[in-house]
């Protein structure tokens, strides 16, 4: 094989590969009806401006990416980190895991509910899930599951 076919070979299987490390939420689209008037907090978009996006744990990041590279749109966080004052005045749980940045509220424009949720199921990062019944988001957060769980924990209505 000639030199150069060679180099071209080498490069194409260099870019596959690397092409398969990207996330697929590089290519997710923030744009469209449901993204309109919304702001982003370090690239997250947030659907106020109380939503702090900031505090996530690379694991966090991590799933809400599989969540975009699955459904090809940005999530839209209702709630990210707490401190403990707004965790308190917004009833959040004592011990909650948005207290500790890892855990996010999230929607998908033109996404539904049950989609959310049954992909959720089969994220093994998510260890956690929240369902509230007569809401538009999801509950998702990465604490470790209890030994012999195959599937998130699942609270308020899943």
């Amino acid at each position: 094989m000639s030199r150069q076919l060679r180099f071209f070979t080498v490069t194409i299987a260099t870019a596959l590969f690397l092409a398969g490390c990207l996330p697929m939420a590089m290519f997710a689209s923030g744009s469209g009806a449901g993204y309109s008037g919304l702001k982003q907090d370090w690239g997250t978009y947030v659907s106020s401006k109380n939503v702090n996006a900031l505090c996530i744990s690379p694991k966090l990041r991590f799933v809400i990416w599989e969540f975009e590279g699955r459904f090809g749109r940005k999530v839209v966080m209702n709630s990210g980190y707490r401190n403990p004052f707004h965790n308190a005045s917004v009833g959040g749980a004592d011990n909650s895991y948005h207290t500790k940045c890892m855990a996010a509220d999230f929607y998908i424009p033109g996404v539904s509910k049950r989609d959310l949720i049954a992909f959720a199921m089969t994220v093994d990062g998510v260890g956690g899930l929240g369902c509230y019944p007569g809401r538009t988001f999801i509950h998702v957060d990465v604490r470790d599951r209890p030994r012999g769980y195959r599937r998130p924990v699942t609270f308020s209505g899943c």
